[in-house]
């Protein structure tokens, strides 16, 4: 390895830059302050829609979804209302690991990379995840993750039962995964380290609220997962060569919950959608005379005749009626309110060879609004378990190396900028 660059990236899912600058400057995160001195600091874009799995193959391929074909946990089967789950086989762009197999990689936590494939290294796939050892390249690996005690991920229906084991097992989690890093940082050759936590998004969507409310009674708690974190990092970093690579990013923001909004209500509401029948594990629901529904978040798809089995729009009027729902969504307001900060209109947002498969549009919330696109919901508005929600405009990157000019970091970068700094910094 003597003479290479390598690269050292630690992603933490949906961590918002005002997170970091908040625990730098009060000491929270100690040595997260001594290493931003080392580098440049930047708040990034995420990905329209702002999803995990989404932003994450972004990252890792360099492609927006009209590239790469993942626009969402969940989607509709073809010629369907029936739900389809995308995964790593589903990814249609190579990853920056698979464009460049001269080079030996530990790849950990990312998500979306389920089942884990072949590559040059070590993959453990990230959530969602539905068993280690398909989660696991290679598999021999697998009777040490069960030593490691490596868990893919928090239960998180412990957080809407009993939220001190939610915290515990959150804990265990965060633990596990550092042991495992420690003995693959140890144990395999490498060229690229690239390790991601993830209990910082699963914390982040039940007790938001403890981060923004110091007077929280799990505000304590809350904190205390970063210090943890914070003691990772900079273990991590003494590691680090001078000449290395070393990233740290989010793949979206996070923001406080005061109102979910269901954005299928709403379209029934204003008749563009008819529900008949609906029930939580399809969207079989949509009835005759629909005009569009939406996926989450507030993905909006026009009920195309061609595309759908109860389709009634034709292709040549899509644009037509995207632009109805676009100016409905545009007056909606709840408590005086204005709910919708930004439309992403498909053309405008995605682009490449799987364009026929986006939403018409992407709906984007102002601060304090979640949306939702239940097709069983029983009013506009709702107030749920989840304290925090995903944000689109406040990711956080991080950059030092000495390959990296300042000036080649975009001032305002997007979570798509990162593969070419990552190709870039091991150069």
């Amino acid at each position: 390895m003597a003479g290479k660059r390598r690269g050292i990236i630690i992603g933490m899912d949906g961590v918002p830059h005002p997170l970091i600058t908040r625990y730098v400057s009060d000491g929270t995160m100690p040595n997260m302050g001594r290493i931003l001195g080392d580098g440049t600091l930047r708040k990034m874009e995420s990905t329209v829609p702002d999803i995990s799995c989404v932003a994450w193959s972004t990252i890792i391929t360099g492609k927006n979804p009209g590239e790469h074909d993942i626009y969402g946990f969940m989607n509709l089967a073809p010629d369907t209302y029936d739900f389809s789950f995308p995964n790593f086989n589903d990814l249609k762009a190579k990853t920056f690991w698979e464009e460049a197999p001269e080079r030996r990689y530990v790849i950990v936590n990312i998500p979306a990379t389920y089942p884990a494939r072949e590559l040059n290294g070590v993959l453990i796939s990230g959530f969602v995840a539905l068993d280690l050892p398909k989660a696991t390249y290679p598999r021999f690996l697998v009777p040490r993750l069960h030593e490691l005690g490596y868990r893919i991920d928090v239960d998180a229906m412990k957080g809407h039962e009993d939220m001190d084991a939610f915290i515990e097992d959150l804990d265990r989690t965060l633990e596990a995964r550092i042991r495992t890093y420690r003995y693959l940082w140890d144990n395999e050759e490498w060229d690229i380290f690239f390790l991601v936590f993830t209990g910082t998004d699963r914390l982040g969507h039940f007790l938001f609220e403890a981060f923004e409310n110091e007077s929280h009674p799990y505000a304590g708690a809350f904190r205390d997962h970063f210090r943890k974190l914070d003691d990772v990092v900079g273990e991590i970093y003494g590691k680090v060569g001078a000449d290395d690579l070393f990233m740290m990013l989010s793949d979206h923001g996070f923001g406080v919950i005061e109102k979910e909004i269901n954005v299928n209500y709403f379209l029934k509401e204003k008749g563009f959608l008819n529900i008949e029948n609906a029930t939580p594990d399809s969207f079989n629901g949509v009835a005759d005379g629909s005009r569009a529904f939406a996926l989450d978040p507030a993905r909006i798809h026009v009920n195309l005749t061609d595309r759908y089995p109860r389709g009634c729009v034709k292709p040549d009027d899509r644009a037509k009626v995207a632009e109805e729902i676009a100016a409905a969504f545009e007056e909606l307001t709840v408590d005086g309110r204005p709910v919708v900060r930004k439309i992403c209109r498909r053309e405008e947002t995605f682009s490449g060879p799987y364009l026929d498969k986006a939403p018409d549009l992407v709906v984007l919330p102002h601060k304090g609004f979640d949306l939702k696109a239940r097709l069983v919901a029983k009013g506009l508005t709702r107030k749920g378990v989840f304290t925090g929600k995903h944000t689109q405009d406040d990711a956080f990157l991080f950059v030092r190396s000495s390959a990296i000019p300042q000036s080649d970091i975009p001032g305002s970068p997007w979570v798509g900028d990162v593969r070419r700094l990552i190709e870039q910094g091991v150069s």
